[in-house]
C-alpha cells in the first residue's frame, strides 16, 4: 500500500495536536517499530507502516476522551487515504474503537504499540537508561511485574500476539529487536 501523505505533512499534523514530549517521542518509537516490521517481514510498504504508526496517536492529546474516534477528521487533513485511517483507528480495537485490526500490519500496530510503552518504561529504569542491552528475559520479568508500567495493558499485549498467532516471546523479542535498531535515531530525532 502507498500513501500520498509525505513524513514530513504526518509529523506537522502530529505535532499539531500533540506537544508533550513523550507523546512525541511515542509516536516516532511506534513509526520507527512499524517500520521496522515492514522491512523484516518483507512487505517492502515501510512508509506507509511508519506513517501509520506515527499517526497511530494523532488524536490521544487532545482528545482523549474520543481516541480513535476523533482521528479520521484529523486525518481528513492530509486527505489520508481509507487505509491509513483503518489502521489508526483499528489499533484501539475494544478499548476504544468497534474498528478491528484486519490487515497484518494493523495486528502488528495493535499489538507493538502498548508493548514499546512496557518497553520504554522498562528501558528508563536500566542504568543504561536503553534498551540496547535489555534482553528477552528482562522484558518477560518487567512483564509478569503486573505492578510495573501498570498502565501498559498484558491483556492488549497478549491479544495481540493471538491477533498474529504469535508467541507472546516472539512478539516481545521483535519489537525489542525493532527498538533496539531504532533507539538512536530517535533519540537523534527528538534532540
Amino acid at each position: 500500500m502507498n500513501t500520498k501523505i509525505t513524513r514530513e505533512q504526518a509529523v506537522a499534523l502530529l505535532k499539531k495536536y500533540n506537544q508533550e514530549p513523550f507523546h512525541i517521542q511515542h509516536a516516532y518509537t511506534v513509526e520507527a517499530v512499524m517500520r521496522w516490521f515492514a522491512k523484516e517481514l518483507g512487505h517492502g510498504d515501510e512508509d506507509f507502516w511508519g506513517l501509520c504508526g506515527l499517526l497511530h496517536d494523532v488524536d490521544f492529546e487532545k482528545f482523549p476522551e474520543e481516541h480513535c474516534k476523533k482521528a479520521p477528521e484529523l486525518l481528513a487533513e492530509l486527505s489520508a487515504e481509507a487505509e491509513v485511517v483503518h489502521a489508526v483507528c483499528s489499533h484501539g480495537y475494544g478499548i476504544c474503537s468497534d474498528v478491528k485490526p484486519v490487515h497484518e500490519m494493523e495486528k502488528i500496530l495493535f499489538a507493538s504499540d502498548e508493548l514499546t510503552g512496557l518497553i520504554g518504561a522498562a528501558a528508563r529504569m536500566r542504568p543504561s537508561k536503553s534498551c540496547t542491552d535489555m534482553e528477552l528475559s528482562s522484558l518477560k520479568k518487567k512483564f509478569k511485574d503486573k505492578r510495573f508500567a501498570a498502565g501498559c495493558s498484558r491483556d492488549i499485549i497478549r491479544t495481540g500476539a493471538e491477533q498474529l498467532g504469535w508467541e507472546l516471546d516472539k512478539l516481545m523479542q521483535m519489537t525489542l529487536e525493532a527498538m533496539k535498531a531504532s533507539e538512536a535515531q530517535i533519540e537523534a530525532e527528538i534532540g
